[in-house]
């Protein structure tokens, strides 16, 4: 906007500008301001949601990759215990028979251990299915608020040529697709 002798303005702030300073002489392009700053503001907010479950996706389908890294650990450390159980298995065939009760007692522990493992491991792949439908649900929610945004946008583009061409058709046709960037963002909201 203009101050101090400095000018900078956007695509249609001149217009508002010109608007602002004749509003009682032209109803037309008061209305047309007034919307374009509502509908700025509303999409700034929109903007903003999008962003936060952008980066709420993110960090939950991190969360799901950590979980699936610890459980392949588990998994790791299961076949390491399954490798023991089987070389105490192989023991009892071919030690003497007085040690043999000691390998048995091997793979009685090693069993008990790998089912304790297993339980761990089972457990962690539960957590990063869970992660990765939050983390696909904060995508969808995402989606929703982009097309919000990208609709209230299309919106005030409409606004400004509708200022420069004082076309009434354009006037209606920036209402309706506020209004349908405005539903989105309510179908958004009842998402969350």
């Amino acid at each position: 906007m203009s101050g101090h002798g400095f000018h900078v303005h956007g695509p249609h702030d001149h217009e508002l500008e010109h608007a602002a300073q004749h509003a009682d002489k032209d109803p037309f392009a008061s209305r047309i301001a007034v919307t374009t700053a509502v509908l700025a503001t509303v999409g700034a907010l929109f903007g903003y949601m999008g962003g936060a479950t952008q980066a709420n996706a993110s960090l939950y389908k991190n969360n799901a990759a950590i979980r699936k890294t610890e459980a392949s650990n588990q998994w790791n450390y299961y076949q390491a215990k399954s490798s023991k159980q089987n070389l105490s298995e192989l023991a009892i065939v071919i030690v003497a028979e007085e040690q043999r009760d000691r390998y048995r007692q091997e793979i009685d522990r090693y069993k008990e251990e790998k089912a304790q493992i297993k339980a761990k491991a089972d457990a962690l792949e539960a957590e990063a299915r869970d992660w990765d439908q939050r983390s696909d649900a904060e995508m969808h929610l995402h989606h929703r608020w982009a097309q919000a945004t990208t609709a209230l946008q299309v919106s005030i583009a409409l606004a400004a040529i509708a200022l420069l061409t004082r076309r009434r058709w354009l006037e209606v046709g920036l209402y309706g697709v506020a209004a349908i960037g405005a539903g989105l963002g309510v179908a958004a909201v009842l998402h969350l």
